[in-house]
């Protein structure tokens, strides 16, 4: 495993020539993440091959990594694993990427060099939950047994009509 990958890769020359990545990169480098988070401590374990299959160049393999997310009920640490499984098919046109089998994701590139961490970035950011929360009550609240002898015994009062004042008026005439 590489002990830092490179911060720019050429997609479809590391497809042409069945390339494969295997590495780190930091959660502290992954700037568009960072409000999500908790704490950037970690890293993303990155395990990318690349390849053709007849002219389809893709890429297709797995990233791993613990991120602390915000829990958005306590605003605490929640720990959340995250492992997916990459699969990319590398375009240059909306056309391309219209004409992907299904299983693939469009990846569209320009004609040069792409940001690493743009692509891990977005199949993290693609993967996490809108509201991530703690699977428990993380507010601790209960109602005390008073509250809820309270609760359990109240009946529900009747809902006053609106409009049963023109009811009266109506029968007394005053109209």
């Amino acid at each position: 495993m590489l002990a830092r990958l490179p911060e720019f890769i050429d997609p479809l020359h590391l497809a042409d020539k069945r390339g494969e990545l295997k590495g780190q990169i930091p959660v502290s480098g992954l700037d568009r993440l960072a409000d999500l988070l908790f704490s950037d401590t970690g890293a993303v374990t990155v395990d990318l091959f690349f390849g053709r299959e007849g002219r389809l160049a893709k890429i297709e393999g797995q990233i791993e990594t613990v991120l602390e997310l915000k829990c958005q009920n306590c605003l605490q640490a929640v720990q959340w694993p995250v492992k997916s499984n990459v699969k990319l098919g590398i375009v240059t046109s909306l056309d391309q990427a219209d004409r992907l089998p299904e299983d693939y994701e469009p990846l569209l590139v320009d004609e040069g060099k792409t940001l690493l961490k743009n692509i891990i970035e977005d199949e993290l950011l693609l993967i996490l939950p809108a509201f991530p929360k703690h699977q428990h009550d993380c507010l601790g609240r209960k109602p005390s047994d008073k509250q809820a002898d309270v609760l359990l015994n109240e009946q529900p009062s009747p809902t006053e009509n609106p409009f049963s004042i023109l009811a009266k008026l109506k029968n007394t005439g005053d109209l």
